[in-house]
């Protein structure tokens, strides 16, 4: 089982084990090591997929998290290949995505097997909190997805309740956004608004977050593309194009682009969609294209008239994930 040509490079960067982080063009960079953070979003990817060709990837990466999960809650996030965790146990954006990839698993709903074992996952990861307002967005995400599964998933529910408290409401003036400075995956913080208020029938929460990734949106076009934050991050007034752009921004644009769509069945979170998906074939400030067709692979990085050619992890899952993401949605939009 293979899962097909999409998903070749995904495979060279997987073990029996796990996913290498980093790759130096298409060869995994082994002494980089493994880390949640990426094999978190690739059980996302993986379990979304519902290809049967997929599944011994799944178990992987659902075995990956399980083993960094520690009784509390907590979890490692760094492991070389060989199986040793190198960092201290604890509650970073790494158990938010941990999170988010236990709750996504249940709510998939495949292997009898594969789900019974992440919701006993989340079920200890749900018990953590974090002080980071990422982690908790994420977090949050996968819990969401726990209590549509489960309704009477007491803990999971918990946690939407204590993410609501913490997550940002939009601001007054031209700048509503809650900092000073956009950095990373910004996306993920609307989402979680949107998310958590639909659930909790917050509509003052959910529509903020409408507001905040609509202001995202606009603020990250320009003509009809994308253009985005990045990685040095952006205040108001600093001028764009900026480099070097980062494909998990993107997708982060088009995982909140879905839930929008999903709790408001408006439109204009299938166009944001296709724009996403148009930045990675080329569509972008430089016209260049940031996947890779042949081995289904994402470039690391838009330079100013260049890209990155490593394929890491977290680039080709930003890229598999945001195309996986604008075919089911564009699909339902025409049914």
């Amino acid at each position: 089982m293979t899962g097909g040509p999409r998903y070749a490079h995904l495979r060279r960067l997987s073990t029996g084990t796990g996913l290498y982080e980093h790759a130096l063009g298409t060869s995994p960079r082994v002494e980089h090591g493994m880390c949640v953070d990426d094999v978190a979003r690739a059980l996302v990817v993986t379990v979304r997929a519902g290809d049967p060709g997929l599944a011994d990837l799944s178990t992987i990466y659902l075995s990956f998290l399980l083993d960094a999960l520690r009784p509390d809650g907590r979890m490692h996030n760094r492991r070389t290949p060989e199986g040793v965790w190198v960092d201290r146990p604890s509650t970073d954006d790494h158990w938010g995505r941990a999170v988010w990839a236990f709750g996504t698993t249940v709510a998939a709903g495949g292997d009898p097997g594969l789900v019974a074992r992440a919701r006993a996952g989340a079920s200890t990861a749900v018990q953590a909190r974090s002080p980071h307002p990422r982690a908790t967005a994420y977090a949050a995400l996968g819990a969401v997805q726990l209590v549509r599964a489960l309704p009477a998933d007491l803990p999971a529910r918990r946690l939407v309740h204590d993410a609501r408290a913490s997550l940002p409401r939009v601001r007054g003036g031209a700048w509503p956004w809650p900092d000073e400075r956009l950095t990373y995956a910004n996306a993920v913080l609307p989402e979680a608004m949107i998310a958590v208020g639909h659930t909790l029938h917050d509509a003052r929460l959910r529509d903020d977050g409408l507001v905040l990734l609509g202001w995202l949106e606009d603020e990250q076009t320009v003509e009809d593309y994308l253009s985005v934050v990045p990685a040095g991050g952006r205040v108001r007034g600093d001028g764009r194009p900026a480099f070097d752009q980062q494909s998990i921004e993107v997708a982060a644009l088009a995982e909140a682009a879905r839930t929008a769509h999903r709790v408001t069945g408006d439109r204009r979170w299938v166009r944001l969609l296709a724009r996403c998906e148009a930045w990675f074939t080329g569509d972008n400030d430089c016209r260049l294209p940031m996947r890779d067709p042949l081995t289904g692979g994402g470039y690391d990085g838009l330079h100013e008239g260049s890209v990155n050619q490593n394929q890491g992890a977290e680039s080709t899952l930003a890229w598999l994930s945001t195309s996986q993401l604008h075919g089911s949605v564009a699909a339902a939009a025409r049914g």
